[in-house]
C-alpha cells in the first residue's frame, strides 16, 4: 500500500505509482492498495490492484482480506 492521507481522510497519489507498482510485482507482491489516481491504465501481470479515495475503504478492503 502506498499513498498520502490527508487530514479528511481521502488518500492522494505518490510520485512514480506506476514503477512501485511494477517493482512490487517483481518482488512477488500479489495485492496492491493505492490511490485511485494512482491506479495502472493496463493490468500488471501477478498483481491484484485495488484503488481507493478514503482511508475508510481501506481499511475495509483490509478487513475483507
Amino acid at each position: 500500500a502506498f499513498g498520502e492521507v490527508g487530514l479528511a481522510g481521502e488518500v492522494r497519489p505518490a510520485p512514480r505509482g506506476q514503477e512501485r507498482l511494477k517493482e512490487a510485482a517483481k518482488l512477488g507482491f500479489a495485492v496492491a492498495v493505492v490511490p485511485k489516481a494512482n491506479a495502472p491504465k493496463k493490468p500488471i501481470e501477478g498483481l491484484t490492484v485495488h484503488a481507493i479515495e478514503r482511508i475508510d475503504e481501506a481499511i475495509a478492503l483490509a478487513r475483507g482480506l
